[in-house]
């Protein structure tokens, strides 16, 4: 008769104990989608809190703006998301308030609002970073052999370039066998990333945007088939900030895009629709016929000086191997680039990951736009020299094959914009670089 009142007192301990406990930041905070009138910002914290974000023009102090309490929940990850209401072309700081107290920080927490510059000036230079394939150990879990992943400090190194933002280019989670087959393991491996110690001064330092690929997505060469794909598609919303998420905004994939100044970025879904490689016969797509026409409606209509499209895979490059378009979809890679170049779209450029290495692609064609395809990876996986691969739209001097991060910036004056890629080791160290004119 002793044992159910001991069991009480041991429940009621937990419960003060819990209630007790003062809660955390473990990742973030992290600004997401800047827009004129909004930016999003992203946080997590390791218990169910109450969570503010105070808000001030950098040249203003006097008046402050307070958000609406988030919540955190298990249920959520105990991740808390803000739409704060801006206004354009300021720079905010900020501090978080959770269960009623400031969180101290160490550096000064800022995000911007988008420049209204049309019809008021040239569009400002502005410069962001890409990459792909980032890689985090966890020895039980891991495959036994040599760890995959490594060089974690190319973070700071990202972070301390401070792009206005960073664009995560897929593979930015590596799900494990023990993940694949429930939402909590999808989530775990989500937690063991964005919790990552060397990962959080680039979280807190600039904007962040992110496609999915396979390992973020579900399990290797993953495709429609995988029947947690909803699952994963939750996950991948409660840990970043896009604008918005499938061209319905529901249960429709990742698709978004969403503008920094004169530029336009098109972040694709190549996983939620995608037919197995396998097939045979099937319609044997990657984007899917809605998000494919959706595409090239919006290249269309953009008026974008450069028109990036974000997506998992190589498009241009002819290889037909791994995962390539050109390996495993090679009708719709045809007709996506013929339709681009017979419809006269001006300044389309590819962003991608996937393959492990690096390297910048061009598909010339005198009597239609140049196409170009720049691929950047790994940061922190296992990279691969893939020079004996026959690309023929490789440009000469541009592949890398160990970790590396990119930057791009983007200047000049109106209808004369120069677009400067730079690619850097995992030191910081230029490898190449690169310069296109606006057609």
């Amino acid at each position: 008769m002793k044992r159910p009142l001991l069991i009480l007192i041991s429940l009621l301990s937990i419960q003060f104990a819990v209630l007790g406990q003062t809660a955390r930041i473990v990742s973030g905070p992290m600004p997401g989608h800047s827009a004129m009138r909004t930016v999003k910002i992203w946080l997590q914290t390791d218990i169910a809190s109450d969570v503010q974000i105070q808000y001030w023009d950098e040249n203003n102090t006097s008046e402050v703006w307070t958000s609406d309490i988030v919540s955190t929940t298990k249920e959520d990850a105990f991740t808390a998301h803000f739409d704060l209401d801006t206004e354009p072309s300021k720079t905010y700081n900020y501090s978080v308030i959770l269960d009623n107290k400031v969180v101290e920080n160490k550096e000064t927490l800022q995000f911007k609002s988008q420049t209204l510059w049309q019809y008021r000036m040239d569009p400002p230079t502005f410069t962001f970073g890409l990459g792909s394939c980032a890689y985090i150990n966890e020895a039980a879990y891991d495959r036994p052999s040599r760890p995959y992943g490594g060089d974690y400090g190319i973070f700071d190194v990202i972070a301390n370039e401070r792009p206005e933002f960073f664009l995560w280019m897929g593979d930015n989670v590596y799900l494990r066998e023990p993940d694949y087959d429930s939402r909590i393991g999808i989530i775990k491996r989500y937690n063991h990333v964005k919790q990552l110690p060397e990962l959080q001064k680039l979280w807190r330092s600039t904007h962040h945007y992110a496609i999915w690929d396979d390992h973020d997505f579900g399990p290797n060469d993953s495709d429609r088939s995988y029947l947690l794909k909803n699952d994963a598609l939750d996950a991948f919303k409660l840990f970043w900030a896009n604008p918005s998420y499938g061209l319905t905004g529901d249960k429709d994939g990742i698709c978004s895009n969403f503008k920094w100044n004169d530029c336009e970025f098109f972040l694709l879904d190549n996983r939620y629709f995608r037919s197995p490689n396998r097939r045979k016969y099937t319609d044997h797509t990657i984007l899917g016929k809605e998000q494919l026409e959706w595409l090239l409606d919006a290249l269309s209509y953009s008026k974008a000086s450069f028109k990036f499209v974000v997506i998992g895979g190589q498009v241009v490059n002819d290889a037909a191997v791994w995962e390539n378009y050109a390996n495993t979809h090679a009708k719709e890679r045809t007709y996506l680039l013929e339709s681009i170049q017979k419809e006269g779209i001006k300044n389309v450029i590819f962003l991608d990951g996937d393959r492990h290495h690096t390297e910048l692609s061009m598909l010339s064609d005198d009597k239609a736009p140049v196409i170009y395809d720049l691929t950047v990876s790994p940061l922190t996986s296992g990279a691969h020299d893939a020079l004996d691969e026959p690309n023929s739209y490789r440009v000469k001097g541009t592949h890398v094959a160990e970790r590396n991060y990119g930057l791009i910036e983007v200047s000049g004056k109106r209808t004369q914009r120069v677009l400067k890629i730079i690619i850097k080791d995992k030191e910081g160290s230029i490898l190449w670089e690169q310069t296109i004119n606006q057609q």
